[in-house]
């Protein structure tokens, strides 16, 4: 059975990189590797939460991609936004899933 698409590729208008640290080069600085690189439906906005050491913690944006960018593997790391206008650390991801369990879209929270 075909499920609806609750984010379809026409909101997808942003251009964004993820990144995520993969190792250390020879000079110590991190290794970034790309762990997906497409468009998003990207929207700032304002909201505090409490992380798990209790601390408060300022999000600043959500980024909703149409599917599972990234099967099986675990979304950590920083968001390039627009070629590198804006750079946001991801705070946490989630896959929304369809009744047979296949994902529908993606959400990950920015700081």
């Amino acid at each position: 059975m075909k499920w609806p698409e609750l984010v379809p590729d026409s909101v997808c208008t942003i251009p964004v990189k993820i990144q995520f640290e993969d190792g250390i080069n020879e000079d110590g600085s991190p290794k970034k590797a790309v762990l997906f690189e497409g468009n998003c439906n990207y929207s700032e906005n304002s909201k505090q939460v409490l992380d798990q050491e209790r601390r408060l913690v300022q999000l600043q944006a959500t980024a909703l991609f149409n599917g599972d960018i990234a099967p099986g593997l675990d979304i950590s790391g920083e968001v390039v936004i627009n070629g590198g206008t804006v750079i946001r650390r991801i705070y946490s991801s989630s896959r929304a899933r369809n009744p047979d369990g296949t994902v529908n879209f993606t959400k990950l929270e920015l700081m």
